[in-house]
């Protein structure tokens, strides 16, 4: 390895987002993996658990308590490990990319609401910068504590940030959300069984889904949000109505998301009138860093259908990571994650 690449670790390296991190850091021209941690499967080849890396590399998994030493560690893990282990990185010199709940509210009662228990290290709430690079891209240029947003939230805000700069929103916004099985993580509950999903709309979340409080947080919106699984394995999708204070053309609202997405690399602004994909969809995203955002507005003006669609293992996990390393290290944020996507899949 080039002397001047950066020694990256990560932490919680055996789950699906951790693999995408591996898989992404893998043809990263400018990082050396450096650890792939993993309790349970410790010292066994990290292609024993994600088969797609077979032959591109001979990194094994380490034991968690190896770890030290590095530039840059992202934290993969469950979110009571990954309170305590972010706790202990907050301390050190490294920068910590984390992809866990642990640290993305900044309020101990809003955490213990929405999660059902104190979190255990409140003084560091509010010590990470979001990683969300559309909103907070300056602040990621010097962060050393990020915490990357959850998924649906990712989405969520990209398809209402136009309206809440612009002070254009009247009331409560309702969020739909729809999340394939790979969004529960990779230790599957009877409830992500194959024969228990396969062919199921699940609703999961009706009301109060945790990612509520993090959209919330960062738009200063009221939002209200249901959640629910659909039969597939990546991909997340989000209709949001959002009433609003004067009515609106069509033109108006294209011209606030062209405005608003000019100069952004991964959010694609879809306003087509015919074909199949008018809307954003997850399908034409699966494996690419990029969020589609799109809309329909009411006759009279006053509400809009505002629609997002990422690959949640991606633009909503392990691919934003990578483009908040690439912010806070200088580099362009395309680096590493010029994937565009299959079609058909």
């Amino acid at each position: 390895m080039a002397a001047d690449r950066l020694r990256v670790a990560v932490f919680g390296a055996s789950g699906y987002v951790g693999g995408e991190l591996l898989r992404l850091l893998l043809g990263h021209p400018q990082v050396e993996i450096a650890a792939a941690t993993s309790t349970r499967y410790a010292g066994r080849p990290v292609s024993t658990v994600h088969p797609n890396l077979r032959g591109l590399t001979g990194l094994r998994f380490r034991s968690p308590e190896e770890m030290g030493g590095f530039d840059v560690v992202f934290l993969a893990a469950e979110l009571q490990t990954a309170i305590k282990v972010g706790a202990d990185l907050a301390k050190r010199d490294e920068c910590l990319i984390d992809l866990s709940p642990a640290y993305r509210l900044r309020d101990p009662a809003v955490f213990e609401r929405y999660y059902g228990t104190a979190h255990t290290a409140p003084e560091l709430l509010g010590s990470f910068v979001s990683g969300h690079p559309e909103d907070n891209r300056a602040a990621l240029r010097t962060a050393r504590l990020v915490s990357v947003p959850g998924c649906m939230v990712i989405a969520t805000l990209i398809a209402l940030r136009p309206f809440a700069a612009d002070d254009l929103v009247d009331g409560d916004v309702i969020v739909d959300c729809r999340i394939g099985s790979s969004g529960s993580g990779a230790a599957a509950e009877r409830l992500n069984l194959h024969a228990e999903r396969s062919g199921a709309l699940r609703v999961f979340a009706p009301h109060g889904h945790r990612h509520e409080a993090e959209v919330c947080q960062a738009s200063g919106l009221a939002v209200r949000m249901t959640a629910t699984g659909v039969e597939a394995v990546r991909g997340a999708q989000v209709v949001c109505h959002v009433p609003l204070r004067r009515p609106l053309s069509e033109v108006e609202i294209r011209r606030l998301y062209r405005d608003a997405y000019a100069d952004e690399p991964f959010v694609r602004v879809i306003a087509q009138r015919r074909g199949l994909y008018r809307l954003p969809e997850p399908k034409i995203l699966i494996g690419s860093n990029f969020c589609d955002v799109g809309f329909s507005v009411t006759p009279d003006g006053r509400r809009v259908v505002a629609v997002a669609a990422l690959d949640n293992l991606m633009k909503g996990s392990a691919g934003t990571g990578v483009q908040c390393l690439n912010i806070r290290m200088g580099w362009p944020e395309r680096l590493g994650l010029a994937f565009a996507g299959l079609h058909p899949i």
